[in-house]
């Protein structure tokens, strides 16, 4: 079994060198240990190596790990990374500190009714599709300028900054690039992109969020049923 700690350890330092080659502070830079599809034990040696910030894609399985983990842990953060129904929008404001994937209109509006009726106002980030795939969420980039205004001016949702998945066949820095230019002509520093194969060239174009899991947790496993 890989040694989890030690890949985190060796992710952050690479983390740290990739920002300082950039002309950035490594503390301005975090890391979201991309926890899908793994077991509560090993999630657990994250957090015992004083690791505090994760992220899941499914509610489903932030409620089957997560309710027990944050007992323990109360200081731990977690990011929705994945998908959102609208239909489950009120338990993830329950369940999750940030919600990175805010990626369209009926969403937005959904989000904001919760937030005035609850009082819970989580982080969000606004996905991009910037490779307008039609097979992934996110607002594509030509409207992203009017969403941004939708879900900070006029819904007042607490929009952090952007985030995005760039396509697996193309260069990411293109992409990557591409987020930069919308978040800073609409005044936004938060940048949540970069993944395991990519996150030293996303630090590089800015990233303040970057998202790994197999060089933390080794090879996905797969989901129970």
């Amino acid at each position: 079994m890989e040694d989890i700690a030690e890949n985190l350890a060796r992710v952050k330092s690479r983390m740290a060198e990739a920002a300082r080659a950039a002309g950035r502070r490594p503390e301005d830079v975090t890391l979201v240990a991309v926890s899908k599809t793994q077991p509560a034990d090993a999630i657990g040696r994250v957090l015992a190596a004083g690791h505090m910030t994760f992220g899941e894609n499914r509610l489903q399985e932030v409620e089957e790990k997560w309710l027990a983990l944050k007992e323990t842990h109360p200081g731990a953060r977690l990011h929705l990374i994945g998908p959102l129904q609208r239909n489950k929008a009120r338990r993830a404001m329950e369940l999750c500190d940030v919600i990175e994937t805010v990626d369209r209109p009926k969403l937005a509006h959904a989000l904001a009714r919760l937030m005035e009726e609850t009082g819970h106002r989580p982080d969000c980030y606004l996905q991009v599709n910037t490779g307008e795939e039609p097979q992934k969420a996110g607002i594509p980039p030509k409207n992203a300028d009017g969403f941004i205004a939708l879900c900070r001016d006029e819904l007042a949702l607490p929009v952090r900054g952007l985030m995005c998945i760039p396509p697996v066949d193309e260069e990411p820095s293109l992409h990557f690039a591409l987020l930069r230019e919308i978040a800073t002509r609409n005044g936004l520093s938060g940048l949540s992109m970069g993944m395991s194969a990519d996150f030293e060239i996303a630090i590089q174009f800015g990233a303040t969020l970057v998202r790994v899991g197999t060089a933390i947790f080794g090879a996905r496993r797969p989901l129970a049923g």
